[in-house]
């Protein structure tokens, strides 16, 4: 087991989409740099000035690529320590030298896990405590301060440790998210094309019995529909099979859609004032579009209703254009937090995509939260995919 773990950490990739350089390392970069000097200015028991303040402005450099290099800043930085160390114990013994900026070092001891693959958490982790091990056994001072200060050295580490395991715990949900709504969406599909095939079969198997003077290329015909529509709705019927997780039944009542939406908007105990506009033709949507329609009406209210504060209205707009429906969901509530789209809005986000379309969610203009989406009515439009018409 041990042994699988061990593997398994040294295989772990480095995550994906890693910055390169932001604000907040050019201001890191400048209070270090204004920490030196003023270090160099003021304290008058520097060892070794010069070599202090070029050592600690190294330093303070090497965090800049932290995040695209973390095994070899950690070691750039640590293998330093480690011959400035070295080269006090001979020239000057028990007098450490650098300042109190060389602290900055710590943001690469976070960094190392919080970006580092497997192999370099690893061999950077063996450089930190190596280090760390022989700059605690070479100074003079008290056993407990040498703990403490090699447990404030490896802590930004396991900072950086969890912070990385809550966002890949993060997004490996939002996968499950986008994947259960890809998986609702077949079983739509499925289901639309299920009715379709099924019709096929059955007309085809009615123009054989009608079939006289014994037409035998239109019995031909007839006998290829309905041999073609039944080995697809087979293929079909095994490609949900297979896309559902185990356990999980068929559902058998049919997608809600835009005609449920009258429903939906009574709200429980009339908290909330619901208005909705419905505009066009919105009576012969395809069913996987209209089903999209009403979630993303569904999901918005719902959201107003839970985490829109003081909210007394939500605005639900539908209208469908010639090759468009747009829907936009206005709630005039405050929202709390820091307003990161919910597990619902990636579900519809992607739900929309795979039909096309556009779904943006975000504060309002004066006030509230907005939800708007636009969705094609013929894939095809936005895609370049053909359609047959019915």
């Amino acid at each position: 087991m041990l042994r699988d773990d061990l593997r398994t950490l040294w295989t772990e990739p480095r995550p994906p989409d890693a910055p390169v350089r932001v604000r907040r390392d050019w201001a890191l970069l400048a209070a270090g740099l204004a920490g030196v000097a003023l270090e160099a200015a003021l304290r008058e028991n520097v060892v070794w000035r010069p070599v202090a303040v070029g050592f600690t402005v190294w330093l303070c450099l090497l965090p800049l690529w932290r995040r695209t290099r973390p095994l070899a800043m950690v070691t750039l930085a640590f293998g330093s320590v480690l011959l400035l160390q070295v080269a006090s114990l001979v020239a000057a013994p028990h007098v450490p030298v650098g300042l109190d900026t060389g602290a900055v070092v710590l943001v690469l001891v976070y960094a190392l896990p919080r970006w580092g693959s497997g192999r370099e958490i690893v061999l950077g982790g063996s450089v930190i405590v190596t280090v760390g091990a022989v700059c605690v056994v070479t100074y003079e001072s008290p056993v407990v301060e040498k703990i403490v200060g090699f447990v404030f050295l490896l802590l930004p580490g396991v900072v950086g440790a969890a912070v990385r395991f809550r966002v890949t715990a993060r997004e490996r949900q939002l996968d499950q998210v986008r994947s259960r709504e890809r998986e609702q969406l077949a079983r739509e599909l499925h289901d639309t094309v299920a009715h379709h095939v099924s019709a096929m079969v059955i007309i085809a198997q009615a123009g054989r019995v009608l079939a006289d003077a014994d037409p035998s290329a239109a019995v031909e015909a007839l006998e290829g529909v309905e041999e073609e529509g039944a080995r697809t709705l087979e293929e079909m019927r095994a490609m949900v099979a297979a896309l559902r997780d185990p356990g999980v039944g068929a559902e058998l009542a049919p997608p809600a859609g835009v005609a449920d939406l009258e429903r939906l908007v009574r709200t429980p105990g009339d908290r909330l004032k619901v208005d909705l506009g419905l505009d066009g033709d919105l009576d012969s949507l395809p069913p996987a579009l209209d089903a999209a329609v009403y979630r993303i009406v569904q999901e918005s209210v719902t959201n107003a209703l839970r985490h829109a504060v003081d909210a007394t209205e939500v605005v639900v707009r539908v209208a469908a254009e010639q090759h468009t429906v747009r829907v936009s969901v206005r709630d005039n509530g405050r929202r709390t937090g820091r307003g990161r789209d919910g597990y619902g809005l990636t579900g519809l986000r992607e739900r929309a995509t795979l039909l096309g379309g556009t779904l943006r969610a975000g504060p309002d203009a004066d006030r509230g939260w907005h939800v708007e989406a636009e969705l094609p009515r013929a894939r095809s439009e936005s895609r370049g995919h053909s359609r047959p018409r019915r």
